[in-house]
């Protein structure tokens, strides 16, 4: 009887995951998104990417890259958190694979399900989830990063006067018909065999980098002038026409 009663609740959870991942792509598709970079062959979705790389940014901005970046080669490390759940749901709705774990909570298991069964991919994490403190990087990524040679990109978000939740994180949702902006910053290859002295150095500076890009995506999102490199990833209905650059990802 509650091995039934289990089977049902997990069936109603990936039916309500599934309606709200509906939503969420409709919504997300009235949001004039765009995105930039640093450097040629960082985004995993453009020809010529070429290797799998460790993609992080703000717990509370991860909304956008599930969103804008469905059916590409990533794996999403996901807390182990009761909580987190819902959200593996949601993100596998989108085309993510996912492996649940963390940095600091069950990531030697997740790692070795990852290396198993999604070494091709890239990872996706982050630094201040699952339970923060918000915009506080922790030194995982880091260790992760060393172990597995597998290059940073740090990320940085942002969105036009958008909703906040009452969370740790103040985790963000874009409103209908504004901006969203995503800014991938330079490679960051971390040495083998780090002592702790070093991993704080490189978290320190990673942390540097990820407060700068977000602080420059949040301007871009709230002023909306062009960037040279800029791509469009969905466009809102009174946006201006430009082709999408995203090579069919989001068909």
């Amino acid at each position: 009887m509650r091995l039934n009663k289990r089977r049902i609740q997990s069936y109603s959870i990936r039916m309500l995951a599934t309606f709200l991942g509906m939503t969420l792509k409709a919504w997300m598709r009235t949001v004039d998104t765009r995105i930039a970079d640093y450097e040629p062959k960082s985004d995993v979705a453009l020809q010529g990417f070429d290797r799998p790389a460790l993609y992080i940014l703000w717990h509370e901005y991860i909304l956008l890259p599930a969103a804008t970046r469905r059916g590409s080669d990533m794996t999403l490390l996901v807390s182990q958190h009761r909580d987190a759940f819902w959200f593996s749901e949601i993100v596998e709705n989108f085309g993510f694979k996912t492996v649940r774990g963390s940095t600091s909570h069950g990531g030697i298991k997740a790692i070795l399900q990852y290396r198993k069964a999604h070494k091709e991919t890239s990872l996706v994490l982050t630094p201040d989830g699952p339970r923060g403190p918000r915009r506080q990087m922790s030194p995982g990524c880091i260790q992760l990063s060393s172990l597995l040679q597998m290059p940073l990109i740090p990320v940085g978000c942002g969105y036009h006067s958008p909703y906040r939740l009452r969370t740790w994180d103040r985790f963000g949702v874009p409103r209908m018909g504004t901006r969203a902006r995503m800014i991938l910053g330079p490679k960051i290859q971390v040495r083998r065999k780090l002592d702790d002295r070093s991993v704080e150095e490189y978290r320190t500076y990673v942390e540097q980098v990820m407060h700068s890009l977000t602080s420059e995506a949040e301007c871009w999102a709230m002023d909306g002038l062009p960037r040279e490199n800029e791509r469009a990833l969905f466009a809102a209905p009174h946006a201006s026409a430009e082709p999408n650059l995203s090579l069919g990802i989001l068909s």
